[in-house]
C-alpha cells in the first residue's frame, strides 16, 4: 500500500491486481466517510468503516486538512484470498499507527488469526479466548515440506460468511479448542510426514465432527493417495496435501481433476 498527500480534504481509494490492472477505485469524503463515487460499494463501504474506526482509536488520523491518494497492489492473483482482506487491516492500522488486532476486532468477528499473520515475520501460534488473543514466533521449518503442498480450489470464500457458518454450527467448542490446541503442538514438533499427515487428518475428523462440515478429501479428493486439510475458513480458497509421489505426478493428479494451481511449500511460504 503506498499513500500519498493531494490537494483537497477527499481520499481517492485504487486498488490494483497482479497484473498492474485497477479493479477498484472509490472517492471517499474524509468529512464523513461517505463515497462520493465508487466502482464497487460493497468494497468502499469495508474501507470506510476500517478508516472510521481508525480515527476512532487515533484522533490525529486523518485530521490534518489535506486529501490523500492510496493505492494497494496485489502480488497474487486476486481470487487466492491469501489474507489480503487481513493485510489489508494491517496495513492501514500501520498507516494509522493504532494496534491491528483491535482495529480488526471493531469491525469484523473472526479470531484475528490472519492479521496476526499479516504483520508476524515468521510462523505463529495463535491462542484466542473471549478475554485475551496473544501469539508466539515458532520455529516451523520441517525436512520434509517438498512433500507439502497448496492447492486452489478455483474460488474465493468470503471468509466472514465462512466464520459466520462455523461459529453456527460448532458444538461443544471448549472441548474442540482443547484438541486443536494439541493437535497444533503436535504439528509444530512432527518430524516426518507419516506423523504430519496423521495429525493433518486428526485435525479434519476433530473440526468434521464438531461442525458437521463435510471434510474437502471426502468431497472433491477421495481417491487421493495424500493427505488433505481444509485451510482459513473450511472451504476456503486453499487446501494443504501431502504426497508420497514426485511433484510431477501430484500436479497432474489435481489438475486431472480441474484444480491447476498447486504451489509446492517454498513457493508459497
Amino acid at each position: 500500500m503506498t499513500v500519498k498527500t493531494s490537494r483537497g480534504s477527499d481520499l481517492v481509494w485504487e486498488c490494483f491486481d497482479k497484473e498492474g490492472k485497477s479493479w477498484f477505485k472509490s472517492h471517499i469524503s474524509l468529512y464523513d466517510f461517505s463515497a462520493i463515487d465508487t466502482t464497487d460499494q460493497d468494497v468502499s463501504d469495508k474501507i470506510q468503516k476500517i478508516l472510521k474506526n481508525s480515527v476512532r482509536q487515533n484522533s490525529e488520523f486523518l485530521s490534518k486538512w489535506n486529501g490523500f491518494k492510496v493505492e494497494t497492489h496485489l502480488e497474487f492473483p486476486r481470487d487466492w484470498g491469501l489474507g489480503s482482506s487481513s493485510t489489508l487491516f494491517q496495513l492501514i492500522s500501520e498507516w494509522a499507527d493504532v494496534n491491528p488486532l483491535i482495529l480488526y476486532f471493531k469491525v469484523e468477528n473472526g479470531s484475528g488469526y490472519d492479521v496476526a499473520c499479516s504483520g508476524a515475520g515468521s510462523p505463529i501460534l495463535y491462542y484466542a479466548n473471549d478475554d485475551e488473543v496473544s501469539y508466539t514466533p515458532v520455529d516451523f521449518k520441517p525436512s520434509f515440506r517438498k512433500d507439502l503442498y497448496f492447492v486452489h480450489l478455483n474460488q474465493k470464500q468470503d471468509s466472514s460468511l465462512g466464520i459466520k457458518e462455523y461459529l453456527k454450527a460448532v458444538k461443544n467448542k471448549k472441548a474442540f479448542v482443547k484438541t486443536a490446541t494439541e493437535i497444533s503442538e503436535a504439528m509444530i514438533e512432527a518430524k516426518d510426514l507419516k506423523t504430519f499427515a496423521g495429525l493433518m487428518d486428526k485435525h479434519e475428523d476433530l473440526v468434521a465432527k464438531h461442525t458437521g462440515f463435510e471434510k474437502v478429501k471426502d468431497k472433491l479428493f477421495s481417491d487421493y493417495h495424500g493427505s488433505i486439510k481444509s485451510l482459513g475458513a473450511w472451504g476456503g480458497d486453499f487446501v494443504m496435501a501431502t504426497s508420497t509421489k514426485s511433484e510431477a505426478e501430484t500436479k497432474a493428479y489435481f489438475s486431472d481433476k480441474g484444480y491447476a494451481t498447486v504451489l509446492t511449500y517454498d513457493e508459497m511460504i
